[in-house]
This record gives structure tokens, sequence and C-alpha cells, in this order.
């Protein structure tokens, strides 16, 4: 959620930049701010994510192999791994529309020669292409994100639930615990 909190944050800081043509020194700081609050969420946010898919390849890699050293049932692997696949295309989305919103921001800089292309191709100014690709950023990082929660507690009980079988098993072996 920090990395959400962050995008937000530079979004709503985006969202006071009325006219970026102009120079005065407070529009140019109120751009370079939200550029700098931009450009780190999107660095923190991908990195949120991408130690989510870590600590689903990891604690999967774990229920397979205890899985197999206790012959415990498939089960707990298997829907670790569907946990872990629903959440993969999520991820992917969040990282690359942080990055399409920072290139649609680059080039809603009014000084790129972008800025032509883009209203000519696509009949927009690059900075109403810039702000609603920031606004889909926002909401796909919102669902993602509660996705990722979600999916976080119900592989923290199947990993739960693991112990739970290994305990037993080395109770009925005598094995310390």
């Amino acid at each position: 959620m920090a990395g959400t909190a962050l995008v937000a944050i530079a979004f709503f800081l985006g969202l006071g930049i009325d006219d970026p043509t102009i120079k005065d020194p407070s529009v140019l700081q109120s751009i370079s701010r939200h550029m700098l609050i931009g450009l780190g969420a999107l660095i923190f946010a991908s990195l949120v994510h991408a130690i989510v898919l870590t600590y689903f390849m990891g604690t999967g890699r774990w229920v397979e192999e205890t899985s197999r050293a206790y012959k415990l049932p498939t089960d707990f692997h298997d829907e670790s791994q569907k946990i872990k696949y629903r959440l993969m295309p999520g991820i992917t989305a969040c990282i690359l529309m942080l990055v399409l919103t920072g290139a649609c921001g680059a080039s809603a800089d009014p000084a790129t020669i972008a800025w032509g292309y883009v209203q000519e191709s696509l009949g927009m100014t690059p900075s109403t292409l810039h702000l609603t690709i920031a606004i889909l950023t926002v909401a796909v990082n919102v669902w993602v994100s509660i996705f990722e929660f979600r999916s976080i507690e119900r592989n923290g009980e199947i990993v739960e639930e693991v112990m739970n079988e290994v305990n037993r098993i080395r109770t009925e072996r005598g094995l310390p615990v």
C-alpha cells in the first residue's frame, strides 16, 4: 500500500499543475516536485510488486519441498501456485502502467518533440493522455494491491497449515518440534 500511496501523492501533485507551458518559478517547482515524487513512486511501487512476486516464489518453493519431504498431499503446493499465477498478470500490468505513465509524463513536457506528435496522432494533448493513463494506473495499483494483500493472507494460511502438518508428523515420530 505504501507504493500505491506514493503513486497517489504524485497523482495529486500533478493535478495541481494547470499549464506546464507557463515559465513561472512556482509552476516549475510544482512540475519538478511532481516529477521527482512520480519517479520515486514508480520505482518504489515496482519494487513492492517485485517483492510480492519474490515472496510467492520463495514460499511456493518451500511449500513444494516441505510437502515432498514429509509426503504431504500436493493440495498445499497447488493452491499456493494458483495464487501466485493469478497475481502475476496484475503485477505485470501495474509495472507496465507505471512505466507507461512515466513515459506519457515525459511526452507531456512542452519542450519535447513528442508534444506535437501525440497531439496530431491521438487528437489530445500529451497532458490529457498522461492524466488519463495516470488515473488508470492509480486505479489498477489500488486494485492489485488489495488483491496482493488478500493473496498474501491466504498464502500465509497455507504455510501455517503445512507447518501444522509437519509438527503433527514430527510429534508422531517422536522428533523435536
